[in-house]
């Protein structure tokens, strides 16, 4: 499973946030990722929400490293598309630690990754966070990875400035090696349109997590970049749900109207 990155994958993912914006939907596992790459997107990013929710567990870390990355693998083997992998936090308490999470994910062919500066609610100090991104940008260089610096700051509900706090933490982060930031959980669009203006780099924020604001709206703001984080893996569970309850409580099979036949799915899985 072990490919290692390529230059040009990692070239025409960074090449994305120079554009006028991009959607970068999130498998959860090597089926969603060959269909997501299917229906046309250029590049496609990882849920560590989705990847958990698919092993019975919770998000949030509850999957070791080596899990975490086994899945990442798989994806990656399945599509030709650039991949970026949502590494949580990096899994490890220390610098060194996050480093050797990103150079295992560069072994696996992930030419991209998410880094959060947050655990369990609690945001890490900006200088251990600013450390961590920093052991990740030595453990894979400028122009061959990029590094999604993400600030849980309108999550963690810090009791000052968030947006103050969002743009110190970016420039901070900018200044270690990232090459852009991910900022979940804002939901003004001035707010939004603020934080595209004062961060030093492409600005990416998740869809249909704690704002329904649409892509087109979204790039008018000045995001670069959007992500839906576990929202396509939440739609596709409670789609399981809806059709698991009519199947027990009335027998019927409506929730086979507009599924993909049996055929259609051996064919687009066959090469």
């Amino acid at each position: 499973m072990t490919t290692g990155a390529s230059p040009q994958k990692a070239a025409a993912l960074l090449a994305l946030h120079a554009g006028p914006g991009f959607v970068l939907p999130n498998a959860w596992d090597a089926g969603s990722a060959r269909i997501l790459e299917q229906v046309g997107f250029p590049a496609i990013a990882t849920t560590s929400a989705g990847i958990a929710w698919s092993c019975g567990v919770p998000d949030g870390e509850a999957l070791d490293r080596d899990t975490m990355l086994e899945h990442l693998g798989r994806i990656v083997a399945a599509v030709g598309v650039p991949v970026t992998a949502d590494l949580e936090a990096g899994y490890g308490d220390t610098a060194d630690d996050v480093g050797r999470t990103v150079a295992q994910a560069v072994e696996l062919g992930a030419v991209g990754c998410n880094l959060e500066d947050a655990v369990e609610g609690g945001l890490f100090g900006i200088e251990e966070a600013v450390d961590r991104l920093a052991a990740a940008r030595a453990a894979a260089p400028s122009g061959t990875f990029v590094l999604n610096a993400r600030t849980d700051t309108y999550l963690a509900r810090t009791t000052g400035d968030a947006f103050a706090e969002t743009v110190e933490r970016a420039v901070r982060y900018v200044d270690a090696g990232a090459d852009c930031i991910f900022v979940p959980g804002v939901v003004e669009e001035d707010t939004i349109r603020r934080l595209a203006a004062a961060i030093p780099a492409p600005l990416n924020v998740v869809a249909g997590l704690a704002n329904v604001i649409d892509a087109p709206t979204l790039f008018s703001l000045g995001v670069k970049r959007v992500s839906l984080g576990g929202g396509l893996a939440r739609a596709s569970l409670s789609m399981l749900e809806r059709a698991g309850r009519e199947l027990l409580d009335a027998g019927t099979l409506g929730f086979l109207d507009g599924a993909l036949p049996y055929a259609d799915l051996q064919r687009r899985f066959g090469s």
